[in-house]
């Protein structure tokens, strides 16, 4: 598959729709932990495949190191997914989900904080970076 401007588009409306249907049913209040399963079961039923929980790898002088980094979501190897369910994102949040796109060499990222009355509104910002620019449209 050819990666482009407009099928990161669309995957990043789909996302958009599984994480409302998931914050429809559930609300806000929860532990970010539910939100991850009932998301991922939601990705699962609409077709999206995902890796969940994924450790992040450093490059460090050549050489690969294990760390203990983990990815909420990284879906169809080419978007990340980081989930929060607290009162306020703040900017570490932002630069978490920036350096998991770099290290993972993907182009757009999407944070989800569930504990909002509007996630769509209130609870969602998508990120793109230096590979997005790259990609025809």
């Amino acid at each position: 598959m050819n990666l482009t401007k407009s099928y990161l588009t669309d995957l990043t409306y789909q996302i958009n729709g599984a994480a409302i249907e998931v914050h429809k049913f559930l609300g806000p209040g929860l532990l970010e932990s539910i939100y991850h399963k009932c998301l991922k079961k939601e990705l699962s039923e609409r077709g999206i495949s995902f890796q969940s929980e994924l450790l992040v790898p450093i490059l460090f002088k050549g050489l690969e190191l294990e760390t203990d980094l983990r990815c909420d979501l990284f879906i169809e190897n080419c978007i990340v997914v980081e989930l929060k369910a607290i009162e306020t994102i703040a900017p570490i949040h932002h630069a978490q989900l920036l350096t998991y796109m770099k290290l993972l060499e993907a182009p757009k990222g999407v944070l989800f904080n569930f504990h909002t009355v509007n996630l769509f509104k209130d609870g969602q910002k998508t990120f793109v970076n230096e590979y997005f620019k790259k990609l025809e449209d």
